[in-house]
This record gives structure tokens, C-alpha cells and sequence, in this order.
């Protein structure tokens, strides 16, 4: 008789699945998958991770959200112009995301929907690594929308004495202005009508803004006006040397791209999807092989 106990005890489990996904609009080009599959791998996990770009198909936020969970999704990645609308859909918010007023990851859990945001930790992250000496006594924010509040909050807690913000919907950033004087005090931020007139005196500008994108082509301010001694720093990484910061080079300027912000926000959202720890260095490392040439 043959036994067949040495096969069972050669059997190799099947890898744990992950899968997630990334809801926005016109995010055909964003590393973020690849930075998730690649870890995942390394991981020894079968990591799938899919793009909902309602660039491709419009239907509804709320039905994109239900058709993921519904799917078996681990979670989802959100991204412009939704994460400040997900909120509404989501049955808890983490302390960041509260403070923020903006969720960037779903995680689908026991029946409910956890929303967090990782975009501050990534700006964070990459302010500690890429702006350390730099002035930071005032500094310009150009943006007040779901990736603004999240610069805006990091900014603060990297030092800013005085944050001054600006955007075309001058209710968000009143909203955001009230919301961090209120948690930080009040004088820490101000009102800018006009991003123009405020870079004078400013030791950083930052852009929080689509305006650079690749869909979204141009200049949140003119980069003729920047002086030498200032900072300039850009949340976009596709393309990774926007107009902006192309010119800021060109005038002088210390400057930071969207990479750091997008490798870090990565790393936390991996880390809360699957609960392991992901490799900074590695998920960096599969980031910036889209720019090495072919």
C-alpha cells in the first residue's frame, strides 16, 4: 500500500491574496499599483491591485465603493477629486483622517469601512527626509482640497510658524484656515486670496494642486517671480518635474518633487490593506524604475 503522506507534507499553501484597488480620475499613469504588487511579492503574497478611473467609466462613487467590497476587495485606494466626497461613505474615520477632512484608503473590514489618510504621513515623511535646514518660518500653500488638508497638517506639525493658504474655492480654504487654527492656534495659519501676492516674504511655496498634471497642464503661479532663496515643493509625481518646479530649478530654488509624499503614502497603505510592514527602500526602489531608461 502507498502511502501519500509525504506529498501532503510537501504541499505548498497557495499565496494569501490581496486585492485592492485605486478610485480616481485620469490615473491611468500612477505608480502606485506597481509599488503595491512589487511589495507584495517580496511579501510572498499574491498582491492584485486595479484601476477604477472614472476617467473610463463614470459611474457613481458610492457604486464603485459598493462593487469593490462586494468584489471581496481587502480596500481601495482613493484619490483626486474624491477624497474628500468618500468620507461620506465610509463608518469610521481614523484620528488622521478626521483631522485631515480627507480619506485616501478604504480598508473593508468585518462588515464596515475604515477610512484613513496616509497622504499626511507621506508629506510628513518626506519633509523629515528631503527639507531638513529649510526655512520654514512662513510658507505658502496653494491648494485646500483632500491632498491640501493633508500638506497643510503635516506642515504645521514640521515646524511652519506661519502657514498662508490659497485656493479657487475660498470656502475649503477658510474651512481648512479654521480648522488647524483650531487645533493648533489661532495665528498659526491665514487666508491668501491671491497665491500672486502672497509669495513675497514666503520662505516655501508648496502646490497642493492638479495644476502641473499631465491632464492638467500649466503653473499654479508664475515661477519668474520666485526668488533664489526660497523652497518650492510639488505633491504631483506624474509628470515628476512639473512646470513649477522646472522653473524654480532654473531661478535657484531648493525644491522637492511628489515622490517622497507618493512612496510614503504608499507604505502606510500597504501596511493597513495586509497588516505587514512594507520596505520603504524597496517600494522606493520599484518607484523609480519608471524613470530609468528602457
Amino acid at each position: 500500500m502507498t502511502s501519500n503522506a509525504g506529498s501532503r507534507a510537501c504541499a505548498v499553501s497557495p499565496p494569501r491574496t490581496v486585492q485592492v484597488g485605486l478610485i480616481g480620475h485620469g490615473i491611468q499613469k500612477s505608480r502606485t499599483p506597481k509599488m503595491h504588487i512589487d511589495e507584495g511579492a517580496a511579501q510572498g503574497l499574491d498582491y492584485r491591485y486595479a484601476l477604477i478611473d472614472t476617467a473610463l467609466n463614470d459611474a457613481p462613487l458610492a457604486d464603485l465603493l459598493d462593487r469593490a467590497e462586494q468584489a471581496g476587495f481587502n480596500g481601495v485606494n482613493v484619490t483626486h477629486p474624491f477624497k474628500q466626497a468618500v468620507m461620506g461613505y465610509v463608518d469610521v474615520l481614523s484620528s488622521s483622517a478626521r483631522s485631515v477632512n480627507a480619506v485616501n484608503t478604504v480598508v473593508f473590514r468585518d462588515g464596515k469601512r475604515f477610512g484613513h489618510n496616509t497622504d499626511y504621513w507621506g508629506f510628513a515623511e518626506a519633509c523629515r527626509r528631503n527639507l531638513t535646514g529649510a526655512a520654514t518660518g512662513r510658507v505658502l500653500l496653494i491648494g485646500a482640497g483632500g491632498a491640501g488638508g493633508a500638506v497643510a497638517n503635516a506642515l504645521v506639525d514640521f515646524g511652519v510658524g506661519e502657514l498662508l493658504i490659497c485656493d479657487r474655492n475660498s470656502t475649503a480654504a477658510s474651512l481648512l484656515v479654521d480648522q488647524l487654527n483650531a487645533r493648533v492656534g489661532a495665528g498659526r495659519t491665514g487666508l491668501v486670496p491671491d497665491a500672486t501676492d502672497a509669495m513675497t516674504g514666503a520662505d516655501g511655496i508648496v502646490n497642493a494642486t492638479p495644476v502641473g498634471m499631465a491632464s492638467h497642464p500649466g503653473t499654479p503661479l508664475p515661477p519668474d517671480l520666485l526668488e533664489p532663496a526660497q523652497w518650492v515643493a510639488d505633491i504631483i509625481y506624474f509628470p515628476l518635474e512639473t512646470a513649477l518646479l522646472a522653473g524654480a530649478r532654473a531661478r535657484g530654488c531648493r525644491t522637492m518633487d511628489g515622490s517622497g509624499m507618493a512612496v510614503f503614502q504608499a507604505v502606510r497603505a500597504f501596511e493597513l490593506f495586509c497588516g505587514l510592514t512594507a520596505d520603504p527602500s524597496r517600494m522606493r526602489a520599484t518607484f523609480d524604475r519608471f524613470d530609468a531608461p528602457a
